[in-house]
This record gives structure tokens, C-alpha cells and sequence, in this order.
């Protein structure tokens, strides 16, 4: 195994939190050694984005031209209960891939939400994300980057470093965009926007308000992609109508981060 970086998210095989499942009738949750959900699925839709920060974690879609979508590649770090990954794959029609540290959420995500098996398209990667992506195989090849690396008490990122940050940078295309779910007190989620920025640079990164979960998603680029208000109405219109994503409504609490934050 090589050495850890100072960042690392490993875990010995007796830290890995347990895995579980409940229902509601309406959808399925995953939960990793808590109540908190890490993550679930609507049973009589099982490929739909069932929660509402989840979905926002898409924005990087008004960016592209739609017709470009199915040539893209997206990479998520944090399997959690496989909806953003089943999502690229079945509906978006991409090369997805997802990397992740739990064996245990990999097995469930085949079991019990409907994760589809590897194939030409389509691959898990079970192993610690800082590390993975270091490897030449993700270089500046990652159109659609998503971050939501939390432990099972959900109190913070597990990784969210500006050298992290960096690394993340360094997988995306020139028209790529990275999305974070941050979570948790006001205090931490400035610490992570500045680390962010410190990335990314002034003119990159773009924010929505919470959601009532406080669940905030920072959406950062590798380059700034010079859209008018007037565009990005046009390309919401284009994503709910294409991928019955709520975009419209996304245009109203998303807007760029446009002072670099105090330290």
C-alpha cells in the first residue's frame, strides 16, 4: 500500500463503520452505523435523484451544451447510495466512475439500491479517494467531479485540505467543474469555501443558499465559463426539460462567489 499523504481517508478494516438499510415505504435509506441518512433512493424510481441537495449537486450541467453530456466523464468520491452514479450512467448516458473506501457500501449499493455491475461504462473503485486520485489514469480527464466524503457522524468533511482541493483540480478538463457538498455549522462551511477558493481562484466557484437540511453545495471550475444571467435561464430550461432536474428553481438560490472570503 503506498505511504498515506497527510490527508488520507483511510480506515483500518475494524474502523469501517456498519451498513444499513431502512424504508419508509416511499424510498430506501442508507445509513452508516447511525440514524444519519447517508443517502437513498425512491423505490418506484430507483435511477431519479430523490434528495434535493443531491440534485443540486448536477449544476455543473448548466455549464455544457447539453448535446455534449453523453461524452463526458463523471467521477464521484463517496459512493453513499449510489444516486448520483446510477444517475451519469442510466439517464445521462456517461463514463461514470465512483470511488470508494467501504467495501460494505459497495455491497449494499449492488443489493439494495440497484447499482448496476461494472462494465464498459460504469466503475467502482474501492479505495481511499485522496490517494486514488493522484494516479496519471484521472489527469485532466474528469468533466463532472462530485465530493461527498463524510463520515458516518456526518460532522464534516473527511477530506478538505486545499491540497485536496488541488488534487481535485488537477482531474478536471478545462470544462470541467467540481461539486461539494458541504454540511454542518456556518463556521465550517466558510472554512471549506475558503479552501475552495484558494484552489480554484476568484471567479470559479459558484454557491447555493442551504438547504433546510443545511446541506450547502459549492460548485467550482477549472475555468471560468462567461455565461449571462439570460444563458444560464436558457440552460436550466434545457436541463429540467432534458433530465427532469428542478434547474429552473436552481437559478434562483445559486449565484458565483464573487469576494474571495477573509482569512
Amino acid at each position: 500500500m503506498a505511504a498515506r499523504k497527510k490527508n488520507s481517508s483511510a480506515f483500518t478494516e475494524e474502523e469501517m463503520p456498519q451498513v444499513s438499510v431502512s424504508d419508509d415505504g416511499v424510498s430506501r435509506y442508507l445509513h452508516l452505523g447511525t440514524p444519519w441518512v447517508q443517502g437513498s433512493m425512491k423505490l418506484k424510481a430507483p435511477f431519479e435523484i430523490d434528495l434535493e441537495y443531491v440534485q443540486r449537486m448536477m449544476a455543473w450541467l448548466l455549464f455544457v451544451e447539453p448535446e455534449s453530456v453523453a461524452e463526458r466523464h463523471a467521477v464521484q468520491l463517496g459512493l453513499g447510495a449510489a444516486a448520483l452514479t446510477k444517475f451519469h450512467y442510466k439517464k445521462l448516458k456517461m463514463h461514470t466512475t465512483a470511488i470508494e473506501i467501504n467495501p460494505l457500501v459497495v455491497n449494499i449499493c449492488r443489493n439494495w439500491f440497484k447499482l448496476p455491475p461494472d462494465n464498459d461504462m460504469l466503475e467502482v473503485v474501492l479505495g481511499d479517494a485522496s490517494m486514488e486520485i493522484l494516479k496519471s489514469r484521472w489527469q485532466g480527464v474528469v468533466d463532472a467531479l462530485q465530493v461527498d466524503l463524510y463520515d458516518h457522524n456526518a460532522a464534516a468533511p473527511v477530506l478538505d485540505s486545499v491540497e485536496f482541493y488541488n488534487d481535485c483540480r488537477n482531474m478536471l478538463t478545462p470544462e470541467g467543474a467540481m461539486t461539494v457538498n458541504l454540511f454542518g455549522r456556518a463556521s465550517s462551511y466558510q472554512r471549506s469555501l475558503e479552501k475552495i477558493m484558494q484552489a480554484f481562484g476568484e471567479g470559479h466557484v459558484w454557491a447555493f443558499k442551504p438547504t433546510r437540511e443545511g446541506n450547502t453545495i459549492v460548485l467550482a471550475q477549472r475555468v471560468s465559463t462567461p455565461l449571462t444571467r439570460d444563458e444560464l435561464v436558457v440552460r436550466a430550461e434545457a436541463v429540467q426539460a432534458r433530465w427532469d432536474l428542478p434547474a429552473s428553481k436552481w437559478l434562483k438560490v445559486f449565484k458565483q462567489v464573487e469576494v474571495t472570503p477573509s482569512t
